[in-house]
């Protein structure tokens, strides 16, 4: 039986200044080193005259990270881009915090399960022993660590640790009731995401559907977004919705409610891990 073929799979992700020449310069280069494109996507955005861009490439041979960079390197630093290449082939390492509330958790799980998901559930952290075996029945770590105002920056670097420990390049908070601290927060910049229980900005704080249900609202929703220090108002990146009118009880509004959160965390994950999200101040650029 023949050994099958080298191949390798690569996507570019950048951000610069809009001007003439970049898209040239990233193909011609990609073309005179043997890669073919295989996705593209770009966007000018006229408000702040930044360009975004995603390209795919891939060839039939084995090539590793480092030297892909070497050769790009020379073509993109010119446009002062803020670039990065990932392995199109290897799922995104992600640790998940939850507390007691595991409708979104067990999405998540399911879903990588399935292989619907192209990310790898390394560690999952709680502050409730609540999912421990659901978690470890998956064959994941699960560790408990509990949060209280004078452990809270300990508990935040176990988990810094944890990551490190495992490789993991991403967060999730899938419905972790707890709020991260500023440094935690910067620290994970860029590769934590959360749910929000509404569409932001909307009825923050607790009971969030009875304040819907109280004000006769007529969409409800979720919002995924990245973790900033300022909470709930992180760049957002899916948000999914359901109308609603008034025979809803709170009741039904919440496990309506449920079913949206899951949903948009999956898919704004599943857009994270493909490195199709962008990030463009307080906004997102989020590619098809």
């Amino acid at each position: 039986m023949e050994s099958p073929q080298p191949h390798s799979d690569f996507i570019l992700t950048f951000a610069c200044p809009d001007r003439v020449g970049i898209v040239a310069a990233v193909a011609t280069t990609l073309a005179q080193d043997g890669w073919t494109i295989t996705e593209s996507q770009q966007y000018a955005d006229p408000d702040t005259r930044r360009f975004f861009m995603r390209v795919r490439f891939a060839a039939d041979r084995d090539t590793g990270l480092d030297d892909v960079r070497a050769t790009l390197a020379p073509a993109l630093d010119p446009f002062e881009m803020d670039w990065d290449l990932h392995d199109a082939t290897a799922p995104l390492r992600v640790v998940v915090m939850v507390s007691k509330q595991g409708h979104v958790l067990n999405s998540l799980l399911f879903h990588a399960r399935q292989g619907q998901l192209p990310i790898e559930i390394v560690a999952v952290v709680s502050n409730h022993p609540d999912w421990r075996d659901t978690v470890e029945w998956h064959g994941i770590e699960f560790h408990q660590v509990s949060v209280t105002p004078d452990t809270k920056r300990e508990s935040e670097q176990f988990v810094l640790d944890l990551m490190e420990r495992t490789g993991a390049e991403a967060l999730i908070l899938a419905r972790y009731m707890q709020i991260l601290t500023d440094q935690m927060c910067r620290d994970v910049h860029g590769r934590a995401i959360n749910i929000h229980h509404s569409l932001l900005p909307s009825f923050k704080g607790a009971r969030p559907y009875e304040q819907a249900h109280r004000h006769g609202v007529k969409v409800i929703g979720a919002t995924a977004h990245y973790v900033t220090a300022d909470l709930d108002e992180g760049p957002i990146i899916e948000q999914d919705f359901r109308r609603v009118d008034h025979r809803s009880s709170a009741s039904e509004l919440a496990a309506m409610g449920q079913d949206l959160e899951a949903r948009a965390l999956v898919h704004a994950v599943r857009a994270h891990a493909e490195n199709r999200v962008l990030l463009n101040g307080m906004k997102t650029v989020v590619f098809d």
